[in-house]
């Protein structure tokens, strides 16, 4: 509110007149983001996703892709604070993935 219109102390006018204001101000703007409880834009976690699907693109190329390993790690993951890495099994066979596919299914994996 302070940087587009120059009021620093919102309480001095009415609600009605600062909620309009409101209403105007870019996405990325300080008060949009504290009201959408967010401290990223949604230009950063767009360019964050692209990135890490060009990554996740390069990354497939590699012999380590094909065997699953080292993938790396979501930068938009990091900067909404979910860290829990997630895991991916690799099936040589068509009959492995559907023993473990069943052992998922009765609650045993």
């Amino acid at each position: 509110m302070a940087e587009v219109y120059g009021i620093f102390d919102y309480t001095k006018h009415e609600l009605q007149f600062i909620a309009t204001l409101v209403i105007g101000l870019k996405e990325d703007s300080r008060t949009k983001m504290a009201i959408a409880e967010t401290k990223i834009s949604t230009n950063t976690i767009l360019l964050a996703s692209i990135t890490d699907y060009l990554a996740l693109l390069w990354w497939a190329q590699t012999k380590d892709g094909q065997k699953g390993h080292n993938r790396p790690k979501s930068i938009r993951m990091a900067l909404l604070g979910n860290t829990e890495e997630q895991t991916m099994r690799v099936f040589d066979t068509i009959e492995k993935f559907n023993e473990a596919r069943e052992k998922i299914l009765r609650g045993d994996g």
